[in-house]
């Protein structure tokens, strides 16, 4: 297995081959996986070929696995994996088409927060030889870093509620959303959550901002009015072109990215009339803030060193 940064070393964004992800993976690999994740955020594995089963036992060496509150496009055998697609068949859509169409970061509004996406990509749209509905990601590590002394001292220690109806509103808003509101049954299964406007990587020890546009609705720390103004500075702040990186899509690829230390968005460049359709899961952080997971994880790589 070769794992090739997409810039400079250390860079954000990492490209490995040489790895077939529809078998099972060996220890020793999967433990570089793990590393590469917690270092550059987000890993592209090329011209994959996987079914929807593959795509969860290998989404499932990661931690535990969400069920969309939808429904709608869950795989029937499988459903972890849901299809996100903007295709139609005999008049229905064939997957949810607006995923993840702003800045964002997957289940931060649950009480144990996401810890990967895997998506692999079936479909991708292209025009005039060019691929569209590129990924997008902001690196929420560099922009820890960045943050002024007084702010990190200011806000160390302090929490944000991270709420998912937020963003599924933000979406029904849009022109041509399909979107229906939440009922209370779906709205009961993800209430608004809390957690540590900073974190640190439970692989890699760094820190990261935990603060999404997405889902983030208060500091509970500081009184609405500078609440509002604070975490509006710092949605600003991590989205600045210096911290974003972009995935450009190929048929066959598989993405992960580590929502730890990540934001991302899709961009919706392309036409009804352009297929696009991705299978994914959503994986949570229930192992690997567990020492012992991330010990025997990371074991085959000390024994072959």
């Amino acid at each position: 297995m070769q794992i090739q940064t997409k810039e400079a070393d250390g860079a954000f964004g990492a490209r490995i081959t040489g790895i077939d992800l529809s078998k099972p993976v060996p220890g020793e690999d999967f433990a570089r996986i793990i590393l590469a994740l917690g270092h550059h955020g987000f890993v592209c594995f090329p011209r994959q070929s996987m079914t929807p089963g593959a795509l969860k036992a290998f989404s499932g060496r990661f931690g535990g696995l969400q069920i969309s509150v939808s429904g709608s496009f869950n795989d029937p055998e499988h459903p972890e994996v849901m299809t996100l697609s903007n295709m139609r068949q005999d008049g229905k859509p064939l997957g949810l088409a607006d995923a993840g169409q702003d800045w964002h970061t997957d289940m931060s509004y649950n009480a144990t927060i996401g810890y990967v996406n895997v998506l692999h990509a079936l479909h991708v749209p292209y025009r005039d030889g060019e691929p569209l509905g590129d990924t997008l990601f902001a690196d929420t590590k560099a922009a820890f870093r960045d943050l002024p002394d007084e702010m990190k001292a200011r806000l160390d220690g302090m929490t944000v509620t991270h709420d998912f109806e937020k963003f599924w509103e933000s979406m029904r808003a849009r022109p041509g959303s399909t979107r229906a509101p939440l009922t209370a049954e779906q709205k009961a299964k993800r209430p608004p959550s809390v957690h540590p406007i900073f974190i640190t990587h439970p692989v890699t020890g760094e820190r990261a901002l935990y603060a999404n546009p997405g889902y983030a609705t208060r500091i509970n720390e500081l009184e609405p009015g500078e609440s509002d103004k604070v975490l509006q500075f710092l949605f600003d702040h991590q989205l600045q072109e210096k911290y974003i990186h972009r995935h450009r899509w190929s048929v066959g690829d598989v993405l992960i990215w580590d929502n730890l230390v990540s934001l991302h968005n899709a961009v919706a460049d392309y036409r009804p009339d352009e297929p696009r359709m991705m299978i994914r899961c959503q994986v949570s952080a229930d192992r690997v803030f567990d020492p012992d997971f991330v010990r025997a994880t990371l074991a085959p790589l000390e024994r072959a060193a």
